[in-house]
């Protein structure tokens, strides 16, 4: 077994055994998804975002790629792709770190200490920088909107009535053969479609 193999294992298991929430895509230890509530004392306070991970096979030489699947508001992260603009990640990333590190200080410290000079959301850099109360007005209406549990819980219903609209199209099949659960799209908020699996009073 590869050093980045057993890297990878070894970085996945010790996530998977934390507090966090891991949902693996398809068994895949090296694409996954990570549920992350907000830092208390900002803003994001009580947002809960699905953040999807990739793990490159030269991981950890090579950073990971991470991404907010729901909205967020904040200067460094790309309001449409959800990509995340963070030094520590793509440029400066080290084979010390390891996956915890990323959820437990990396995207909280992103979160609390946002960086409007070096932008991926110009309107949020902007706004942060001539208005803070209106960006943290701004902040607050995205987590209500698109991070609480019943917002989430209405994308998903939205992603799934649309894939299977799509999937009625294109095939000859009783709508009782097209499931949600089928849906393998990266973007897909449907692990988040029971109350069990996103319970905000944590």
């Amino acid at each position: 077994m590869s050093s980045p193999r057993r890297r990878i294992e070894t970085d996945v298991m010790k996530l998977l055994m934390s507090d966090y929430d891991v949902k693996l895509v398809n068994d895949n230890m090296q694409e996954f998804y990570v549920r992350f509530h907000g830092p208390e004392g900002t803003p994001f306070a009580n947002g809960v975002w699905k953040i999807h991970v990739e793990l490159p096979e030269q991981y950890p030489y090579k950073s990971p790629s991470i991404g907010f699947v729901n909205k967020i508001f904040h200067p460094n992260i790309d309001e449409l792709s959800g990509s995340v603009c963070l030094d520590v990640i793509n440029q400066t990333w080290s084979p010390m770190f390891d996956m915890l590190n990323i959820f437990e200080t990396f995207l909280p410290q992103l979160l609390r200490y946002p960086n409007p000079t070096d932008p991926l959301n110009g309107e949020a850099a902007a706004l942060m920088m001539r208005d803070s109360a209106g960006y943290e007005t701004k902040v607050k209406d995205y987590v209500q909107r698109y991070a609480t549990k019943k917002a989430l819980n209405a994308l998903a219903a939205a992603k799934c009535a649309k894939n299977s609209k799509e999937l009625s199209a294109e095939s000859d099949e009783d709508d009782d053969a097209i499931s949600c659960d089928d849906d393998d799209d990266i973007s897909s908020l449907s692990s988040y479609g029971s109350e069990d699996e996103l319970d905000m009073s944590e």
